[in-house]
Protein backbone atom coordinates (compact mmCIF):
# COMPACT_ATOMS: atom_id res chain seq x y z
CA UNK A 1 0.00 0.00 0.00
CA UNK A 2 1.55 3.59 -1.45
CA UNK A 3 0.25 6.56 0.37
CA UNK A 4 0.20 9.39 -1.95
CA UNK A 5 2.68 12.14 -0.66
CA UNK A 6 0.04 15.28 -0.69
CA UNK A 7 2.88 18.19 -1.01
CA UNK A 8 2.95 20.36 2.40
CA UNK A 9 2.40 23.67 2.88
CA UNK A 10 4.94 25.91 4.47
CA UNK A 11 3.20 26.97 7.67
CA UNK A 12 4.47 30.41 8.53
CA UNK A 13 5.30 31.28 12.32
CA UNK A 14 4.33 34.62 12.42
CA UNK A 15 2.24 36.07 10.16
CA UNK A 16 1.24 40.18 9.96
CA UNK A 17 -2.15 41.68 9.66
CA UNK A 18 -3.38 45.33 10.30
CA UNK A 19 -0.28 45.88 11.98
CA UNK A 20 -0.38 42.97 14.80
CA UNK A 21 1.79 39.78 15.05
CA UNK A 22 -0.30 36.79 14.95
CA UNK A 23 0.98 33.39 15.43
CA UNK A 24 0.36 30.65 12.28
CA UNK A 25 -0.40 27.90 14.41
CA UNK A 26 -3.56 29.52 15.54
CA UNK A 27 -7.40 29.57 14.08
CA UNK A 28 -7.81 32.90 11.57
CA UNK A 29 -11.16 33.56 13.59
CA UNK A 30 -9.23 33.31 17.15
CA UNK A 31 -6.28 35.24 15.33
CA UNK A 32 -8.18 38.41 14.13
CA UNK A 33 -9.34 39.17 18.00
CA UNK A 34 -5.73 40.24 18.32
CA UNK A 35 -6.03 43.30 16.80
CA UNK A 36 -7.57 46.30 19.26
CA UNK A 37 -11.40 46.83 18.02
CA UNK A 38 -11.68 43.14 16.38
CA UNK A 39 -14.01 41.21 18.95
CA UNK A 40 -16.02 37.78 17.93
CA UNK A 41 -18.76 39.18 16.18
CA UNK A 42 -16.55 41.64 13.50
CA UNK A 43 -14.09 38.22 13.00
CA UNK A 44 -16.68 36.01 12.32
CA UNK A 45 -17.98 38.96 9.28
CA UNK A 46 -14.07 39.31 8.15
CA UNK A 47 -13.63 35.56 7.68
CA UNK A 48 -17.03 35.50 5.53
CA UNK A 49 -16.49 38.58 3.70
CA UNK A 50 -13.18 37.60 2.58
CA UNK A 51 -14.29 34.17 1.89
CA UNK A 52 -12.06 32.49 3.88
CA UNK A 53 -12.57 29.18 6.42
CA UNK A 54 -12.68 30.78 10.12
CA UNK A 55 -10.82 27.57 11.37
CA UNK A 56 -8.04 27.62 8.40
CA UNK A 57 -4.52 28.11 9.94
CA UNK A 58 -3.24 31.65 9.77
CA UNK A 59 0.45 30.38 8.82
CA UNK A 60 -1.37 29.12 5.31
CA UNK A 61 -2.21 32.43 4.01
CA UNK A 62 -0.39 33.64 1.42
CA UNK A 63 0.30 37.77 0.76
CA UNK A 64 -2.98 38.02 -1.14
CA UNK A 65 -4.78 36.59 1.04
CA UNK A 66 -3.61 38.47 3.88
CA UNK A 67 -3.83 41.62 1.74
CA UNK A 68 -7.54 41.09 1.36
CA UNK A 69 -8.02 40.37 4.67
CA UNK A 70 -6.77 43.73 5.21
CA UNK A 71 -9.05 45.56 2.95
CA UNK A 72 -11.79 44.18 4.44
CA UNK A 73 -11.50 44.97 7.76
CA UNK A 74 -10.37 49.34 6.49
CA UNK A 75 -13.86 48.71 4.50
CA UNK A 76 -15.96 47.33 7.29
CA UNK A 77 -18.60 50.32 7.49
CA UNK A 78 -19.57 49.44 3.88
CA UNK A 79 -20.44 45.34 4.32
CA UNK A 80 -21.41 44.63 7.91
CA UNK A 81 -24.53 46.42 9.93
CA UNK A 82 -24.48 49.70 11.19
CA UNK A 83 -25.08 48.44 14.92
CA UNK A 84 -21.91 46.03 14.74
CA UNK A 85 -19.50 48.98 14.31
CA UNK A 86 -17.68 50.55 17.06
CA UNK A 87 -17.77 54.40 16.59
CA UNK A 88 -21.23 55.19 15.16
CA UNK A 89 -22.40 59.08 14.06
CA UNK A 90 -19.25 60.21 14.93
CA UNK A 91 -19.33 63.50 17.08
CA UNK A 92 -17.02 66.11 13.84
CA UNK A 93 -18.68 64.09 10.69
CA UNK A 94 -21.29 62.25 11.63
CA UNK A 95 -20.51 59.11 9.83
CA UNK A 96 -20.61 55.67 10.90
CA UNK A 97 -16.73 53.74 11.37
CA UNK A 98 -15.17 50.82 12.67
CA UNK A 99 -11.54 51.38 14.26
CA UNK A 100 -8.96 49.36 14.80
CA UNK A 101 -5.54 49.10 15.93
CA UNK A 102 -4.08 52.46 16.87
CA UNK A 103 -6.80 54.47 15.32
CA UNK A 104 -9.26 52.76 17.79
CA UNK A 105 -7.21 54.16 20.97
CA UNK A 106 -6.13 57.78 19.38
CA UNK A 107 -9.48 58.47 18.71
CA UNK A 108 -10.41 56.78 22.30
CA UNK A 109 -7.66 59.32 23.96
CA UNK A 110 -9.17 62.30 22.08
CA UNK A 111 -12.40 62.03 23.38
CA UNK A 112 -11.70 61.90 26.76
CA UNK A 113 -9.43 65.07 26.02
CA UNK A 114 -12.11 67.16 24.70
CA UNK A 115 -14.92 65.53 27.49
CA UNK A 116 -12.36 67.00 30.40
CA UNK A 117 -11.85 70.21 27.93
CA UNK A 118 -15.59 71.13 28.28
CA UNK A 119 -15.96 70.05 31.57
CA UNK A 120 -18.88 68.02 31.14
CA UNK A 121 -19.71 65.84 34.22
CA UNK A 122 -18.38 62.51 32.32
CA UNK A 123 -14.72 64.57 31.88
CA UNK A 124 -14.41 65.86 35.71
CA UNK A 125 -15.04 62.16 36.59
CA UNK A 126 -12.17 61.34 34.19
CA UNK A 127 -10.14 64.30 35.44
CA UNK A 128 -10.42 63.53 39.43
CA UNK A 129 -10.37 59.12 38.43
CA UNK A 130 -13.76 58.53 40.16
CA UNK A 131 -16.11 56.29 37.79
CA UNK A 132 -17.97 57.87 35.23
CA UNK A 133 -20.66 55.41 35.04
CA UNK A 134 -22.69 55.83 37.84
CA UNK A 135 -21.61 53.46 39.83
CA UNK A 136 -21.49 53.78 43.80
CA UNK A 137 -18.14 54.61 45.52
CA UNK A 138 -18.80 54.52 49.24
CA UNK A 139 -16.86 50.63 48.73
CA UNK A 140 -15.34 50.38 45.85
CA UNK A 141 -12.79 52.83 44.10
CA UNK A 142 -11.15 53.00 47.10
CA UNK A 143 -7.58 52.21 45.58
CA UNK A 144 -5.17 55.23 45.86
CA UNK A 145 -6.69 57.41 48.30
CA UNK A 146 -5.88 57.41 51.93
CA UNK A 147 -8.73 55.06 53.95
CA UNK A 148 -8.63 54.62 57.80
CA UNK A 149 -6.01 55.35 60.54
CA UNK A 150 -2.67 55.08 60.33
CA UNK A 151 -1.26 53.84 63.61
CA UNK A 152 2.37 55.84 65.15
CA UNK A 153 5.26 53.23 64.77
CA UNK A 154 5.51 51.55 67.73
CA UNK A 155 8.88 52.76 70.56
CA UNK A 156 11.26 49.95 72.03
CA UNK A 157 10.07 49.35 75.27
CA UNK A 158 12.21 50.09 78.22
CA UNK A 159 13.62 48.09 80.25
Amino acid sequence: MEAKAQPKSELRGIVRIANVDMKGEKKLYVSLQRIKGVGPSIANAVCKLSGMNRNRKVGTLTDEEVKKIEKVLNELKNHVPTWMLNRRADPETGENYHLIGSNLKFTHEQDIKKMIERRSYKGVRHALGLPVRGQRTRSSFRKGRAVGVVRKKQQPGKK
